[in-house]
């Protein structure tokens, strides 16, 4: 079993930035792919960015590219999502997942553990 938590959550400002981290327990951590994903109030579910585990390969939405970066620790077991030139409309649930994938999978249903989740709220 893995367990996921994330933490970094917040209120900021647009234009501000927010690093995302995820906690990560259970498995071998290195051997997974590890995604975002967000979820806004009465919108789907979306991938947002995320890292292989075999080349340190990154992926991003084309709504985040440019601003946000993935990054992982193996060493920590952690990995993060910096957040910055945040606009109100990254504003949702951020939520990191874990898939025993190569690359770096888009699809929520290729990932195999998810964690609760953060808020991010970004006022204008």
């Amino acid at each position: 079993q893995v367990q996921l938590v994330e933490s970094g959550g917040g209120l900021v400002q647009a234009g501000g930035s927010l690093r995302l981290s995820c906690a990560v327990s259970g498995r071998t951590f290195n051997s997974y792919a590890m995604g975002w994903f967000r979820q806004a109030p009465g919108k789907e579910r979306e991938f947002v960015g995320g890292t292989s585990w075999s080349d340190g390969a990154t992926a991003y939405a084309d709504s985040v590219k440019g601003r946000f970066t993935a990054s992982r620790d193996n060493a920590k077991n952690t990995v993060y999502l910096q957040m910055n030139s945040l606009q109100p409309e990254d504003t949702a649930v951020y939520v990191c997942a874990a898939a025993m994938r190569l690359g770096v999978p888009r699809r929520g249903s290729e990932y195999n553990y998810w964690g609760q989740g953060t808020q991010v709220t970004v006022s204008s």
